[in-house]
């Protein structure tokens, strides 16, 4: 790992972040010239990730559990994704943790390719995976979603839990309310997923909340490289 990785690992694990972090959303202890600091430092996380990613090329978002070690299936696959995504010739870019996020990473450097991590600062992770190339830092949530999207022209979605929903729905909000264009988005896992398919037929398209577009747009399949040819069918790199 280089210095300049090591330097953003620490920035992401030091004690005094998590505390100015989770201020931002406390109205209790809003305090003017403290905000106005922490402005600016959303202001350089935007910046940084600008600076970074903007020579990035053609890449695929892909989510997933950090929970989810080498003994599982979403394990293997995600090293499956990693690698597919490289050879169709596009960059892997993952929130950078272990778990899935791994996975693919690893699947990505296996195969010679651009292995990119977004990482946040979080009180359960510690830093960047091993095989991440590429490490871009970032304390606030809203700011890495931006980064996500903008730099990347497609996901594939492993299991995952809380955090692999969100940014699921962020990218499905994103599409619905058309802020971003063509963005293919694949979900590997059919039993692992069906349910929540399911429940949004069953449920909000039956009760008018969603279309029917909303509920069909993801691919649902347990081949990483079908997913994988779904999420870069768009977007062929050159």
């Amino acid at each position: 790992m280089s210095e300049e990785s090591r330097t953003s690992l620490e920035s992401l694990t030091a004690p005094g972040a998590a505390r100015f972090d989770r201020a931002l959303l406390d109205s209790k202890r809003a305090d003017p010239g403290e905000e106005a600091w922490r402005a600016m430092r959303i202001q350089g996380e935007f910046v940084n990730g600008f600076d970074i990613l903007g020579q990035l090329g053609p890449a695929i978002a892909v989510f997933g559990s950090a929970r989810l070690d080498e003994d599982t299936q979403a394990y293997e696959q995600g090293v499956a994704v990693g690698r597919d995504v490289v050879r169709a010739g596009f960059a892997v870019v993952t929130g950078g943790g272990p778990g899935v996020m791994e996975a693919a990473n690893r699947g990505a450097k296996e195969a010679g390719g651009i292995s990119v991590g977004l990482g946040i600062s979080l009180p359960f992770e510690d830093g960047f995976n091993r095989f991440v190339g590429l490490s871009v830092p970032f304390h606030y949530f809203f700011a890495r979603k931006v980064n996500f999207v903008k730099y990347t022209q497609g996901a594939v979605v492993l299991p995952g839990g809380i955090g692999t929903l969100d940014e699921l729905f962020e990218v499905l909000t994103l599409i619905q309310t058309r802020k971003i264009g063509d963005y293919p988005v694949a979900l590997v896992g059919v039993e692992f997923w069906t349910p929540l398919i399911d429940w949004l037929r069953g449920t909000l398209l039956s009760a008018g909340t969603i279309s029917e577009a909303d509920v069909v747009r993801p691919l649902v399949t347990d081949d990483p490289a079908l997913a994988v040819a779904h999420a870069t069918a768009q977007n062929k790199a050159v």
